[in-house]
C-alpha cells in the first residue's frame, strides 16, 4: 500500500536516500487508473528501489473543461492502493518541477509515448529531463503497451455528450492531434495586426443581502474588485499566444495605470502601439457580481460603464490614429478587426482597412449601448466573419427567416465565408453555400463574457495561416470553451491547453 505525502513531509525518501535507496518518479494525471499504468508503475518500481507517483492537482490539468473527471482525492486514494506503488503525491503546479525539486529522483521514468519528443505537446519534457539532470538524475522510459485513459473516460463516462462525441468521431477521420499541431504551428509566422476598441473590464464582487428596505433596488456587501484587459486588448493577448508578430493599434485615454497595466501584461507578447488622447477616456466597463460557489458560476447583478455621449473620439487623436493605420497597415498579412462600436472604427477608418487588409477578419459587435446602430452590414468586404445570433438577426431584420437562411444571405453578400456563434449550442460555419454544424465542447461555465471573442480571435487566425474553415471551427469552439472556464479576460487562451483539449477531443 502506498503512503499519501505532501512535499513538507518527505523525511522518509530522504531516510531512503541515506540508505542509498534507487528513488524513481512517475508522474502523470492519472485520471482513470488502467492496465497499462499498472504495467508502467511495475516497470519503472523494477528500476529502482522506491517508487514515488505524483499526480497534477486538478486545477492546474489543462485536458478541457470536466477534466479531470476524478477529484485529487480520489485519484491519489486510488493510486495508493496500488501495491508496488511506495508514496503518492499532488504537484501543485502545471508542470512536475516542484515534485522533481522535492524529492530529487534518481530516475524520471515516462512511457513510451513520451520516447518521442515530437509527441510532446506541451513541450515541457525537455525542460524536465534537464531539471531532473540538475539535480543528479536521469530519464527513462517504459516499454509496456499503451493505453489511454482519456479514450477510455471519453467513451465509457458522460465526460463528452453524444452529439460531441459523434462531432469528434467525424472529425477525426479528416484531421489528427498531428495536423492541428500544424496548423497551430503555421499561425506563428502570421504577421497579425488587431484594430478595436480598447476595454477594461472591471468585476466588482459582492454579496447580495436581498432587496433594499425602502425601494426596489439590491443591497449588497462589497467583497473586492479586479480588472482585466478586455474588448482589443484580450483578442491580442489571445492571438499572442500562437502568433509571434502580434501588433495592436487602437486609441485609449492619458491614465497611467491604464498605461502602467498594459506595459506589464503586454509588452514582452506583442508590440502595442496606441495613439493617445487627452480628451477621450479609456473606456472602463464595471459589472457588479456575486459568486454562486456552489456552480463555480458568476451571477451578475448590474452593469455600468463611461462611454462619452455621443460615442466618438476627438478628431486630433481620430487623425493621427488614421495616418498611422493608413501608412503601416500594409506591412501585415492579416489584419484582425474588432469593432464595438465605441467610436474607433468611423467610416474612413473602415475604407482604410477595408481598401488595404490583405486579409480581413471581421467582428462587428452588438451591445446595449449600441443595439441596432452597429450592424456587420456596414461593411462592405470580410475574407472571414463571426458573429453571434442576435448580431445576425439584426444585419438584415428580418424574422421570417431562419438563422440558417440569414447566414446564407451574410455570406454571400461578403462573398466569403464565417461563423455563427450559437452559446451553449455551439457554432455554425457557412463556405460555399454549405452549413457545417459544431456543437459546444463543454456546458460547464464559469463566465461567458469573452468567449466568443476568443472563438473569433483563434478561429480567424488558424483560416489566415491557410487552414480549412472546419479547423477554424473546431479550434475556434476549444477557444470558446476554455474562455468560458475564465472569469471575463483575466487569462489569455494558451496554446498548449488548446493542443491539450484537442487532443482530449481527438482521443476517441
Amino acid at each position: 500500500m502506498g503512503k499519501i505525502i505532501s512535499k513538507q513531509d518527505i523525511s522518509e525518501i530522504e531516510e531512503l536516500k541515506k540508505e542509498g535507496k534507487k528513488i524513481v518518479l512517475c508522474h502523470g494525471v492519472f485520471d482513470l487508473v488502467h492496465l497499462g499504468h499498472i504495467i508502467h508503475f511495475e516497470e519503472a518500481k523494477k528500476m529502482g528501489d522506491v517508487l514515488v507517483v505524483s499526480i497534477t492537482a486538478a486545477e492546474y490539468v489543462r485536458k478541457g473543461p470536466g477534466r479531470p473527471y476524478f477529484d485529487d482525492e480520489m485519484r491519489l486514494k486510488f493510486l495508493s492502493s496500488i501495491a508496488c506503488i511506495d508514496y503518492v503525491m499532488l504537484s501543485e503546479e502545471y508542470t512536475v518541477d516542484d515534485i522533481i525539486e522535492t524529492i530529487e529522483p534518481d530516475l524520471y521514468v515516462k512511457g513510451a509515448e513520451y520516447a518521442k519528443a515530437e509527441n510532446d505537446i506541451t513541450e515541457k519534457i525537455k525542460e524536465e529531463v534537464k531539471l531532473v539532470r540538475s539535480h543528479g538524475g536521469d530519464i527513462a522510459y517504459t516499454t509496456g503497451q499503451v493505453f489511454s485513459s482519456t479514450k477510455l473516460i471519453n467513451h465509457a463516462l458522460p465526460a463528452l455528450s453524444e452529439e460531441v462525441k459523434e462531432f469528434a468521431l467525424d472529425f477525426h477521420q479528416r484531421y489528427s492531434i498531428e495536423d492541428i499541431r500544424n496548423f497551430t504551428n503555421a499561425m506563428k509566422n502570421i504577421k497579425v495586426l488587431v484594430v478595436g476598441d480598447v476595454i477594461i473590464d472591471e468585476y466588482i464582487y459582492c454579496n447580495v443581502q436581498g432587496i433594499m428596505s425602502k425601494d426596489r433596488g439590491y443591497s449588497a456587501r462589497y467583497q473586492y474588485a479586479e480588472q482585466y484587459l478586455g474588448g482589443t486588448l484580450a483578442v491580442a493577448r489571445h492571438l499572442a499566444s500562437f502568433s509571434d508578430n502580434v501588433t495592436l493599434m487602437s486609441i485609449i485615454g492619458i491614465e497611467e495605470t491604464v498605461h502602467s497595466r498594459m506595459l506589464d501584461e503586454l509588452s514582452d507578447k506583442m508590440r502595442v502601439d496606441m495613439t493617445y488622447s487627452n480628451v477621450f477616456k479609456t473606456i472602463v466597463k464595471s459589472r457588479y457580481v456575486s459568486l454562486n460557489e456552489k456552480r463555480e458560476e458568476l451571477d451578475k447583478i448590474f452593469a455600468i460603464n463611461n462611454l462619452p455621449t455621443p460615442m466618438c473620439i476627438d478628431k486630433e487623436a481620430l487623425d493621427s490614429f488614421k495616418c498611422k493605420l493608413q501608412e503601416k497597415i500594409g506591412q501585415y498579412d492579416a489584419v484582425i478587426l474588432c469593432d464595438f462600436g465605441h467610436g474607433l472604427i468611423d467610416s474612413e477608418v473602415m475604407d482604410i482597412i477595408q481598401e488595404n487588409a490583405k486579409f480581413l477578419a471581421l467582428n462587428c459587435q452588438t451591445n446595449s449601448s449600441n443595439y441596432g446602430k452597429n450592424l456587420i452590414t456596414k461593411y462592405k468586404r470580410a475574407d472571414v466573419f463571426a458573429l453571434d445570433q442576435r448580431e445576425l438577426g439584426l444585419a438584415f431584420s428580418n424574422y421570417q427567416q431562419g438563422e440558417d437562411e440569414l447566414l446564407l444571405r451574410l455570406a454571400e453578400y461578403f462573398d466569403s465565408y464565417g461563423w455563427l456563434t450559437q452559446g451553449s449550442k455551439g457554432a455554425t460555419s457557412v463556405e460555399n453555400k454549405i452549413l457545417k454544424m459544431c456543437p459546444a465542447f463543454t456546458l460547464k461555465v464559469k463566465d461567458t463574457i469573452g468567449a466568443g471573442d476568443a472563438f473569433f480571435a483563434l478561429a480567424s487566425l488558424a483560416v489566415a495561416a491557410g487552414a480549412p474553415i472546419e479547423v477554424g471551427t473546431f479550434i475556434g469552439n476549444i477557444a470558446g470553451a476554455l474562455a468560458a472556464n475564465i472569469v471575463g479576460n483575466k487569462e489569455s487562451i494558451e496554446k498548449v491547453n488548446v493542443l491539450k483539449y484537442a487532443s482530449t477531443l481527438l482521443n476517441m
